[in-house]
């Protein structure tokens, strides 16, 4: 069997592991260095003769992720300019017409790479799909809507999709050669790269690049208006002493640089919480993410899929039952009850909902929880739970491939303090549980679930439906009777779970 693939900017020799054949550190856009730091990406230059592809590439500068998310996520690879590379795995480069799964990351929108261990693409091409993982610009780079302070920048607050954008034309123009299907392309991420595939799905330089979509722990609310990202990059400029309008000026300034500013930025976000001077962002733990009313995202994501923008494509989504636990466990002693209905009141009030109600509401149904894990429970719906349901609502209006699930099994890691949290599933979805991030958010995970979880994502990226022999029968998404497969020790599914914490965000979210 060959050793190398032919592309369209080159030949690439491959590393042969776990089986198959890996693809590492190719790149799919050229080095976003001068002028395109902050600009669309650009393709790469070819090269000649044989390119090794046998170990990952650079990853974007970034800022480290808090808590055990930072222990675990921090990348281990070097990072630098060019990073704008992906890593394929392939049962077979000589194959014909095999699904294509397009894995994104991620991390906030200024963390994580396609890299870590977790995300290895071999269990998907042992089971007959080509898996691809790419990295993308982050923070300031990315995402920073610099186009009201200089005009030449205008793709800038977008720039990080469409990397996203970029990597899966070089899908489109490449994957054949690695014995993939570019007509039967899916799109998966979770956190970060569940938003980035809930605005991929409403942004139309993506359209026709893939065909079925997975969201997890992350759905399409997340993005900023124009005005408002133009705001926060003024006070990043600020921070930098970058006047509008002086290009050259911002050019000059290190990423180094750009990256302590910006961390600074997102610190005083995070305790200030000052409406006037971050506007929507203070509702956001995330200070830069995608922009709306620009060329590349004409409106907010999930008011785009509303309207029908991406019927035809296949959705899966989900969350984690307790996404939020593992972000409360290091500051529980922070909680109170009178503090959890204090912050729940200044979320609640617009829609005429007391703070104290809603705390009611969340004990009734777990009356020795700590007030930490109140905050979770209620954090989970407002940053994950009710924005999965709304795009599958949304995208079930126009296209009838909508699934979701819930991921329920808990975590033995820390005597189980984490719960069923945030980043839970990911492990299972690729079956690499033998690794030291797998075990340090998961304990000791069991192989039955993977068994059970990874063939429904590999069945989804064949044919769109993701049940399989060892299911239930998992019905498709409808919004009244909201059937949903909960993965535990056993699976089952189950129709409007917490239907009653789910209706205290009516007129909310």
């Amino acid at each position: 069997m060959t050793a190398t693939v032919k592309t369209t900017y080159g030949v690439l020799r491959r590393l042969k592991e776990h089986g198959v054949h890996a693809f590492l550190g190719v790149p799919f856009a050229a080095p976003p260095v001068g002028p395109r730091r902050y600009a669309a990406p650009e393709r790469p230059a070819r090269w000649d003769g044989e390119r090794p592809a046998t170990s990952s590439g650079p990853v974007c500068l970034q800022q480290p992720m808090p808590g055990v998310f930072g222990a675990l996520g921090s990348p281990k690879g070097q990072a630098g300019d060019d990073c704008l590379n992906l890593n394929v795995w392939t049962p077979d480069p000589g194959a014909r017409g095999l699904p294509v799964l397009l894995w994104i990351h991620g991390g906030a929108f200024y963390g994580g790479s396609g890299t870590a261990p977790v995300y290895n693409g071999a269990a998907f091409a042992r089971d007959g799909v080509v898996c691809v993982t790419i990295n993308y610009r982050l923070g300031a780079q990315g995402f920073c809507h610099l186009a009201e302070h200089f005009p030449e920048l205008r793709d800038s607050g977008n720039a990080g999709l469409l990397d996203q954008v970029a990597a899966l034309q070089w899908v489109q123009e490449n994957i054949a050669a690695f014995g993939g299907d570019p007509g039967n392309v899916t799109i998966a991420g979770e956190s970060a790269g569940g938003m980035s595939v809930g605005t991929l799905l409403a942004t139309p330089r993506a359209r026709g690049l893939f065909r079925r979509a997975v969201a997890q722990s992350g759905a399409a609310h997340n993005a900023f208006s124009a005005a408002n990202a133009a705001r926060i990059a003024g006070h990043l400029l600020q921070h930098l002493g970058v006047a509008r309008g002086d290009l050259q000026a911002l050019l000059a300034v290190p990423p180094e640089r750009v990256l302590e500013a910006q961390i600074r930025l997102s610190a005083e976000l995070v305790m200030s919480r000052d409406r006037e001077r971050f506007g929507e962002a203070v509702g956001s733990p995330i200070l830069l993410q995608p922009t709306f009313d620009t060329e590349v995202l004409p409106e907010r994501p999930i008011a785009a899929i509303a309207r029908g923008a991406a019927a035809g494509i296949d959705l899966l989504v989900g969350t984690t039952t307790e996404e939020a636990k593992i972000f409360m466990v290091e500051m529980k002693a922070l909680f109170s009850e009178p503090v959890v209905e204090a912050l729940l009141d200044r979320v609640m009030r617009p829609a005429g909902r007391s703070g104290r109600d809603v705390l009611t509401a969340y004990k009734a149904s777990r009356p020795d929880a700590q007030p930490h894990e109140l905050a979770a429970a209620a954090e989970t719906d407002r940053l994950f739970r009710i924005p999965a349901l709304r795009l599958a609502d949304a995208q079930a209006r126009h296209h009838a491939g909508t699934w979701m699930y819930d991921f329920a099994w808990r975590s033995t890691a820390r005597g189980g303090e984490f719960g069923a949290c945030h980043f839970l599933e990911v492990p299972f979805v690729f079956d690499q549980l033998d690794n030291e991030q797998a075990r340090g958010i998961a304990g000791t995970p069991p192989q039955e679930l993977a068994d059970k979880l990874h063939p429904a994502w590999v069945a989804f990226a064949r044919s769109g439906d993701p049940g399989h022999a060892g299911l239930p029968a998992w019905p498709r998404w409808d919004s009244e009777r909201r059937p949903t497969l909960r993965f535990d020790s056993q699976c089952e599914v189950v129709c409007d779970p917490a239907a009653a914490e789910r209706k205290l965000w009516d007129d909310v979210l």
